[in-house]
């Protein structure tokens, strides 16, 4: 165990024994993931930050039951994925899904204030083709193929996060994929596109 990891471990246990002080500062460390992931779920800037809200207050409500044989962020984010598939339920998302908004396409869900040599080489035409795509999904397709090829999660974790059996898991993962390779066919796909897509 590094010592970032360590520290993270005594926060968690001093946030677990009531400490806001500790627990703020596990926000701050992860809002920006968090953020990221909602923004990826819901397609909306708006509705990623009440999603990222959401999510923090329930991990402070339910912290006393984190199982930390687990890594926090990986329970953190599990908590965050069922908060953004909330807000997208509160919102109908699935029963008609909105244009994503301009800004937002190219924004915080691509820039994370210091973007690798590989997010800048990236065009703003992939990231936006990309975020188009993703708004075709299912909000559990779309939950699904964001925590299997963002978030490199495995199944069983995907799995616990969205409640479904492993092959229900595979199935929504297998349409999400497919989905976007038919949204992106008629791009020329650079590697920010292929990895977007599982290739």
């Amino acid at each position: 165990m590094n010592t970032e990891e360590q520290q993270e471990e005594h926060l968690v246990a001093a946030a677990r024994a009531g400490d806001r002080a500790a627990f703020g500062r596990l926000v701050e460390a992860h809002a920006r993931q968090v953020f990221r992931v909602c923004f990826r779920i819901t397609g909306s800037e708006a509705m990623a930050e009440d999603a990222v809200q959401e999510t923090f207050i329930r991990a402070w409500r339910k912290l006393a039951g984190f199982d930390d044989r687990s890594a926090f962020s990986t329970w953190l984010h599990r908590v965050a994925v069922n908060s953004a598939l909330e807000q997208l339920r509160r919102e109908k998302r699935h029963a008609a899904e909105p244009e994503p908004e301009a800004d937002a396409l190219a924004g915080p869900a691509w820039t994370d204030g210091a973007p690798s040599p590989e997010r800048e080489t990236e065009s703003a035409a992939a990231s936006r083709h990309i975020s188009i795509a993703l708004t075709e999904l299912s909000p559990l397709e779309r939950a699904a193929f964001v925590m299997r090829h963002y978030q490199e999660q495995p199944l069983i974790e995907i799995c616990e996060a969205l409640g479904l059996k492993q092959s229900a898991a595979k199935q929504a993962i297998f349409r999400a994929v497919k989905k976007m390779r038919a949204a992106l066919h008629e791009f020329q796909p650079d590697s920010g596109v292929k990895h977007a897509i599982g290739e």
